[in-house]
């Protein structure tokens, strides 16, 4: 697989939407674990192999189309996020949503299992393995992004806006209830 020309691994980007620990569906949906990745559209190096990836599964898939198609005929992952989000986080960025089935194995910088369920939130930098593939389904039709799995790079402000623990709390003293 990983020499595949629809496997790749990105760059370091940013996680969005996490859930990486527990697979996740809206109502109506089969729970996948997923995230989305803002990529910097500065890293010309992962946007030009996730295009070249996007390619290849368009050419894999193209007796699922059944017929000659286009890139401009298809649904596509790779989306700018300047026209498509009203968030900063996305500025001058492009993102793309990828999910799975299975629970992606989760590495720190050396390679070594991160256990720590916190350890990957809404904002942390990462570089994330992927797999692109065609699909046709009631009349929709185009190239969706498997998940794989991830490495954490480092940690990042939260996009959430959620705050840590120890950012709100001193140590808490017993006589300090007395008072």
């Amino acid at each position: 697989m990983k020499n595949s020309k629809t496997h790749i691994v990105t760059g370091v980007v940013r996680l969005s939407y996490p859930h990486v620990y527990e697979p996740y569906g809206m109502e109506g949906q089969d729970p996948k674990y997923s995230a989305s990745l803002i990529i910097p559209k500065s890293d010309t190096k992962t946007i030009e192999r996730i295009n070249q990836a996007i390619d290849a599964a368009i050419e894999e898939g193209a007796s699922k189309f059944g017929k000659k198609v286009t890139r401009k005929s298809l649904k596509l992952p790779l989306r700018d996020g300047d026209l498509e989000k009203d968030d900063e986080a996305y500025a001058n960025s492009y993102f793309l949503n990828a999910k799975s089935n299975t629970k992606p194995q989760i590495v720190d910088k050396n390679v070594d299992p991160i256990l720590d369920d916190d350890a990957i939130y809404a904002g942390v930098y990462a570089r994330v393995s992927l797999n692109f593939y065609a699909f046709s389904v009631n009349g929709n039709r185009g190239v969706a992004v498997g998940l794989g799995n991830i490495q954490k790079i480092k940690d990042g402000p939260s996009l959430g806006g959620r705050r840590k623990a120890t950012d709100d709390f001193d140590a808490f003293e017993d006589d300090d209830f007395l008072d």
